[in-house]
């Protein structure tokens, strides 16, 4: 099933928590996609992929007006959003089965995903989680996850601790609970929680950053990583986010860190885009522009480099 919905279905199954609400929703799912099925004209619009996604949102939202838990309804809507229009139905009942298999005791666990498929999945949750935030309130779970994802990168042991794949999820998680403890808001750890239980172990940096750029994303923003070989003024920021807000076409959220191994220069990252000015990187290409032209010069059997005639 799409990864996105996967991971959205995760933070609403948390809402639901006990065998009752799981059970009726789970019901309400299965009778929903009876009823689409049932219907020839409303199938057609449901998986009619020509037709925008707003409108078959609308269509299903009224049939479900006052028919339904408001978990149901955001679930639909979400499916509907993420899911290729001929299989919408098959995720209405692919919803139906975790949430019965919840209910009856199954324990929630994840399928293993590879990289992307991760990624969206951990986007899918945040999704869910960032419903009805205010920026504000996003602006300091943005923050909240950059400095603690920091911290795991320089962090070396805890690091490899949250990305062991022998260790449980839910020890791993306990790690983060006991680091993270009432010194961030609660979404922001329930956030960082999921990073491990979703999103690949070994990836866990890049997890926590993908949960950055989703808060980010959700507040209209895009993020841009910079890794500068000295402190950053606030001139310097303020030129670099309006460069970087013209080639992204949206404001950017400059996230800093030092890196005096860079020598000089910075290092931006937005999204897959990557500019590498360091004064480290323009050495390390002038060294491989001098190895391959010394190696060009060297005549074959030789040593020296230098032309057999010069004596």
């Amino acid at each position: 099933m799409n990864p996105a919905l996967q991971g959205y279905l995760a933070a609403v199954e948390e809402s639901l928590a006990e065998p009752g609400p799981l059970s009726e929703a789970g019901g309400q799912l299965r009778a929903l996609a009876d009823v689409v099925e049932g219907n020839g004209a409303l199938l057609s619009v449901v998986n009619d992929g020509s037709i925008p996604v707003a409108q078959r949102r609308a269509v299903l939202a009224q049939l479900l007006d006052g028919k339904a838990l408001a978990q149901v309804g955001r679930l639909v809507h979400q499916a509907v959003t993420v899911v290729p229009a001929g299989e919408v139905v098959a995720s209405f009942r692919w919803l139906a089965g975790r949430l019965e298999r919840l209910a009856a005791g199954e324990p929630s666990t994840e399928e293993i995903l590879g990289r992307l498929g991760s990624r969206n999945r951990v986007a899918g949750y945040a999704a869910a989680v960032f419903e009805g935030h205010t920026v504000g309130e996003l602006e300091e779970i943005e923050d909240q996850l950059f400095r603690f994802a920091r911290t795991v990168e320089s962090d070396r042991p805890l690091r490899l601790a949250l990305g062991d794949r022998d260790l449980p999820v839910d020890v791993r998680q306990q790690v983060i609970a006991q680091l993270l403890g009432t010194k961030v808001l609660a979404d922001t750890n329930r956030l960082a929680a999921y990073a491990v239980r979703g999103g690949r172990a070994r990836d866990i940096v890049t997890t926590l950053d993908v949960l950055v750029e989703e808060t980010a994303k959700a507040r209209g923003w895009r993020v841009a990583r910079v890794q500068a070989a000295s402190a950053v003024d606030e001139s310097q920021s303020q030129t670099l986010s309006e460069a970087l807000a013209l080639l992204t076409g949206n404001p950017v959220d400059l996230q800093v860190t030092v890196d005096p191994a860079l020598l000089g220069g910075v290092v931006v990252q937005v999204g897959d885009v990557l500019v590498d000015s360091s004064t480290r990187h323009r050495l390390d290409e002038l060294k491989e522009h001098l190895l391959s032209s010394e190696e060009a010069y060297r005549i074959p059997g030789s040593t020296t480099g230098r032309d057999a005639t010069d004596g």
